[in-house]
């Protein structure tokens, strides 16, 4: 048989899957724009159990959900028993849903609504960092409404850069960015990432950088998250050290009994700048994820366990442990 014979079924295989791939994904998106569409319609008192439900229904749809955040809650929260891991989850899957609700309903609503719905508490500490100059860099998380803490900084406080890693679904991927578009917020691609937003901080803006996913071993520094070594991306403290930038944390989180998110900005971290540059990046990078972590253990359940953190194992416990002789206190 020819080569050109021989490569025919391989290249029919493939147009096949691109095929079903195409099919997924309009079907795909035709779901998720109809469930904003109807978000967005129903009245809040509706709408916010709707989410929640249709969180925590497809919660008990997706398998590797529950099998994944089972698994990293046994690592990092050892004293729970099933019931309580079985408990955090569904608040994970009901949070995901008030997510899915802020892209609905906050780019259609006016500054003056969103101060009546969201509480914000410790902007103080958001203006004085932004007052030295060189930018801001809001350390935050895929914790509580992270959507909407975006959302609401750039309507109520000033417009922000939000870094992030593209939907694989591109139709998907557009429909959610123009979203995230709203209120004059722009959005940076994470792959031509350094250079915008070192531009940005330079122009005294604020860019939002979500630190608490694996980092692949190019863009890692292996630090303790949730007493285990995780592999952690370095980039925001090479980009801090660099630019002078301050480092405020920031996080919107779901407050049950006031029925409202409640975004908080802690502090301004201070960071470590010494004559060892490598050393400085793990050192800082350790505080981020500690900051991370506290935030975390404040409220479990709105975290993302579904995310494997802990993808790294043996290779990243050998390097923590060579590591860790050169950066005393930090380990």
């Amino acid at each position: 048989m020819s080569p050109a014979r021989e490569s025919q079924p391989l290249a029919d295989s493939a147009r096949r899957g691109r095929r079903r791939r195409a099919v997924a994904d309009r079907l795909e998106f035709a779901a998720a724009s109809a469930l904003l569409w109807s978000l967005r319609h129903l009245p809040m008192a509706v709408a916010l159990p709707v989410a929640e439900w249709t969180g925590l229904a497809a919660g008990r749809l997706i398998g590797r959900w529950n099998r994944t955040a089972d698994e990293n809650l046994r690592l990092a929260m050892p004293q729970l028993d099933a019931r309580g891991r079985r408990s955090v989850q569904r608040g994970v899957h009901r949070n995901l849903g008030r997510v899915a609700l802020a892209l609905a309903k906050l780019p259609t609503w006016p500054p003056d609504k969103i101060r009546q719905q969201v509480r914000i508490h410790g902007l103080s500490h958001f203006h004085a960092a932004q007052a030295k100059g060189k930018g801001v860099l809001l350390l935050t998380a895929h914790l509580g409404n992270w959507e909407l803490g975006a959302l609401a900084h750039g309507a109520v406080v000033s417009p922000i850069s939000v870094v992030v890693r593209p939907i694989a679904n591109p139709l998907v991927d557009s429909m959610v960015e123009s979203r995230r578009q709203s209120f004059g917020n722009r959005v940076i691609r994470k792959r031509s990432a350094a250079r915008e937003i070192l531009r940005d901080l330079a122009a005294n803006r604020t860019v939002g950088i979500l630190a608490d996913q694996h980092a692949s071993p190019e863009e890692a520094v292996v630090v303790v998250f949730f007493d285990r070594p995780a592999a952690s991306h370095k980039a925001l403290a090479q980009l801090a050290l660099r630019s002078g930038a301050a480092v405020v944390p920031a996080a919107a989180r779901w407050d049950a009994a006031k029925r409202r998110h409640v975004i908080t900005y802690r502090p301004e971290l201070d960071l470590q700048r010494t004559d060892d540059p490598n050393r400085d990046v793990r050192v800082n990078t350790q505080r981020f994820q500690s900051e991370i972590e506290n935030l975390v253990r404040e409220t479990p359940d709105q975290w993302l366990w579904i995310h494997r953190r802990w993808k790294a194992s043996e290779p990243a416990r050998q390097t923590l442990t060579t590591t860790a002789g050169d950066a005393d206190g930090v380990y």
